[in-house]
């Protein structure tokens, strides 16, 4: 018995049945004698289609309005299914992110949460009733609504486990844990079951789409252990386990590479004839930092005659018309540079642990992409990650013979 934070995407709770099949879940974790709180996305489809209604007005549109409008697809869910869990005698109210409070900062789209003030949250929960957040949502100190960026439920329930300082929080999603490659482009991957916080931030922030990136984070910081599970397992409570999420001690046995991650929602943009003196570089990527464009891989070249550079990175392929409406300010600025943009390209990377402790890792990923026809455009690193950029249409191909070279096909 213990606290638990369960949290529901956007699959888990697509329809009123659907909503149905969580509420028994809840239900069933009530019975093993659990303290429960619910963090609920919108319904799948719900969110894209509130963000065409705002893009359909103006592609340029005031971001705390776009927060009220997409805000509101889990406030529709979490009232749904504490109607449901009222309809099993279940004692259960919603909570807004205003409601808690979820204070966040007043970036909005991409809001972070400052804090959540618990108390009257943890006191209901404590007592019995079964708390169902609105996840996805936050509030400014000066009352506006919030929300923290696609795939920001996933962020809102390790934060609200971290603030009730729960036991776990297990994430429900349409998969049953995390795999080895994608299952849908590979067919042998495998479900893994114990993976670092280290890595899965990793997979997160290179295309992994189980969880979001800052949830991973937040985790990490708070130490709280997330597990994810499939919420299309039968409604006997945690019966099949998932992937936990834990401190790298915890694991047993590390592999060189965890896993083969991609993302197709890149954008390539390369600045020529960039004078190549001091300052440069933040001329470039201050006013995008401003515009709250995240830039990811970049690589610079020295031209032959010393004076001139080029720069190459990329960034969200949704956020590419923002990227080139930025770099027409900077390029009045800095006169000469030429802009070029691609969407047209995929990162593929391959995560592990025990890439800190084995040589030729990176080399290995260069010779198999090589021996495929595959061009690398730019290469990045860190201690347990390698990406590349390539042209998008060798992504399937590049991912599947990555994750059969490196040992990681299921039976292998």
């Amino acid at each position: 018995m213990g606290l638990l934070v369960l949290k529901f995407g956007g699959t888990s709770v697509a329809t009123v049945p659907a909503i149905e099949n969580v509420a028994d879940k809840v239900t069933a974790e009530i019975k093993n004698g659990h303290k429960i709180a619910v963090v609920v996305s919108a319904m799948s489809g719900v969110t894209n289609q509130l963000v065409a209604y705002c893009t359909e007005i103006s592609q340029i549109f005031d971001a705390r309005e776009y927060d009220a409008v997409v805000a509101s697809g889990e406030q529709v869910t979490s009232g749904l299914l504490a109607l449901a869990l009222q309809k099993r005698g279940v004692a259960a109210r919603s909570w807004l992110g205003w409601q808690v409070p979820i204070v966040s900062d007043n970036v909005h789209g991409k809001a972070r949460i400052q804090e959540i003030r618990a108390d009257a949250l943890r006191e209901s929960v404590m007592k019995g009733d079964v708390a169902v957040i609105a996840g996805f949502q936050g509030v400014t100190e000066g009352g506006r609504i919030t929300t923290l960026g696609r795939g920001g439920s996933d962020t809102s329930a390790v934060a609200v486990a971290a603030a009730l300082k729960a036991d776990r929080c297990d994430i429900y999603t349409d998969v049953d844990g995390v795999y080895t490659a994608d299952p849908r482009i590979v067919n042998r991957a495998r479900k893994i079951n114990k993976i670092s916080y280290e890595e899965m931030l990793e997979l997160a922030s290179v295309g992994a789409k189980v969880l979001q990136t800052r949830s991973v984070e937040l985790a990490m910081k708070e130490r709280v252990t997330v597990q994810v599970l499939s919420s299309f397992e039968s409604a006997t409570g945690s019966d099949l386990p998932g992937t936990l999420v834990v401190d790298e001690d915890k694991i047993v046995e590390q592999e060189v590479v965890s896993g083969v991650a991609h993302s197709r929602d890149e954008a390539k943009v390369t600045l020529r004839h960039l004078p190549d003196v001091p300052g440069v570089a933040a001329r470039v990527f201050s006013p995008l930092a401003d515009a709250a464009v995240n830039v990811d891989m970049i690589v610079q070249n020295l031209s032959p005659d010393l004076k001139n550079t080029d720069l190459t990175f990329t960034v969200p392929r949704a956020d590419l018309p923002k990227t080139l409406e930025v770099l027409k300010g900077v390029s009045k600025e800095l006169t000469g540079m030429r802009v070029e943009s691609s969407a047209d390209v995929a990162k593929i990377s391959i995560v592990g642990i025990g890439m800190r402790s084995h040589v030729g890792v990176a080399q290995k990923m260069f010779t198999v992409l090589a021996e495929k026809g595959i061009n690398i455009q730019v290469i990045t690193t860190s201690e347990i990650k390698v990406s590349v950029l390539i042209s998008e249409e060798y992504t399937e191909l590049a991912v599947r013979s990555l994750h059969t070279a490196y040992g990681l096909d299921h039976g292998s």
